[in-house]
């Protein structure tokens, strides 16, 4: 719960320390790594760092947080902290590295505000930071334990079995643990970091969806190859897994985590995705054919081409299997390749969609919000879709959404 006294003074400075906060978490992460350069390793992407992805998230969820304090201040919103503290739990974060965080945070807030950070400034946005990361580790606590894992050695070796390329760009890699010690429980929808050592020494990380079905020792992910492009590096851990890793190779793997997972109920599902976004989808269909599932299923997805199109066999494969299934694909390109397929980018007018169905999305953010407004209009209710986001979720850091 936020004091009386520091919500009123939060409330007041929130739109200059709002407007500030990507300066401020740029300078945060700029002296944090001269200094101490070993959270570089494992812990920190590069690629999000140079992108400036990281540090937008941080901004966003920092705000939403204290927006959220300020419309219930008797409250504490740990919900809406669920998707980091799963993000955090596939890193490793321990509960000592928030205070580390607290201290780089609050020092380039000083820097970066100069006389306007008072005692009473500093102590009700100190009261906010160690409320939101009170949450955090606690949410982090209850997921190494309900996982069995020790968060100081969160690591475990896993052989691939078999390497399959998807496309051009995409490639497949079949794991069975190199252990034969018992394996922490998987959910579909979940994924896992993989740790990598790159070239020059330093460990990088990067979560993949699980794209099989979760119930087994033998385990799936599907990689994209991420290109470099004018305003960001190429994608560090995915070019190093297609580049090296081959049947009988071994990756270092996280316990499964992610809040966004295919439930229980018998409601309608509808599965919308764009790109590689395809994966948790196809780990969705897999568990609901391996358990025989009467659940309404309605696929939807879009691409550049067929060609592009990632696991597009093995989610036909699964509809068919499914009792009450369908898909509907959109391309950009080839579209009269693939039968029954339609022309352009991802368009629901016309589709008679069940207004309770459970909605998954998992694409850019661009999509997934042209998708979700298409959905509020077919009448799904917004508490009924969620989302799917890799790397750094931006979504907390645009306001209305």
């Amino acid at each position: 719960m936020l004091s009386p006294e520091s919500a009123a003074v939060v409330r007041a400075t929130l739109p200059a320390v709002g407007g500030a906060l990507d300066e401020i978490t740029a300078r945060f992460y700029g002296t944090m790594f001269a200094e101490q350069p070993e959270l570089l390793d494992g812990l920190f992407n590069r690629g999000n760092q140079a992108s400036g992805e990281q540090r937008r998230a941080l901004a966003g969820s920092i705000a939403a947080f204290a927006q959220a304090l300020l419309a219930a201040p008797d409250t504490r919103p740990d919900a809406m902290l669920a998707r980091i503290a799963h993000k955090h739990a596939a890193l490793g974060v321990t509960a000592d590295q928030y205070t580390i965080v607290h201290k780089y945070l609050f020092g380039a807030i000083g820097e970066v505000l100069g006389e306007a950070v008072t005692p009473e400034v500093f102590g009700a946005w100190d009261e906010v930071y160690w409320l939101m990361a009170g949450a955090l580790i606690a949410q982090e606590a209850r997921l190494y334990q309900e996982a069995r894992i020790d968060p100081r050695d969160p690591w475990r070796q896993w052989t691939v079995v078999e390497r399959r390329e998807e496309t051009p760009d995409v490639a497949s890699f079949l794991l069975r643990p190199a252990d034969d010690g018992p394996l922490p429980a998987a959910r579909a929808g979940q994924y896992v970091s993989v740790r990598v050592r790159m070239p020059d020494g330093v460990h990088q990380t990067r979560q993949y969806s699980l794209s099989g079905a979760p119930g087994d020792r033998l385990r799936r992910i599907t990689v994209k190859r991420v290109a470099g492009l004018a305003d960001a590096p190429e994608g560090e851990v995915s070019n190093q897994l297609h580049r090296s890793v081959r049947a009988g190779d071994e990756l270092t793997l996280s316990a499964p985590f992610g809040d966004v997972v295919l439930d229980d109920a018998d409601t309608p599902l509808l599965l919308v995705s764009a790109g590689i976004g395809c994966t948790p989808m196809v780990g969705m269909l897999e568990h609901l054919a391996a358990t025989g599932s009467a659940r309404p299923v309605r696929v939807l997805h879009a691409d550049r081409s067929p060609a592009d199109h990632a696991l597009r066999a093995d989610t036909r494969r699964l509809v068919d299997q499914l009792p009450d299934a369908g898909a509907d694909f959109w391309y950009e390109q080839d579209a009269r390749t693939e039968p029954g397929a339609r022309p352009g980018l991802m368009d629901l007018d016309g589709l008679d969609l069940p207004a309770d169905a459970d909605a998954y999305l998992c694409g850019s953010l661009p999509f997934m919000r042209a998708v979700r407004a298409q959905l509020l209009g077919a009448g799904v209710a917004a508490r009924r879709i969620r989302y799917e986001v890799f790397g750094p979720d931006l979504w907390l850091a645009h306001t209305g959404d």
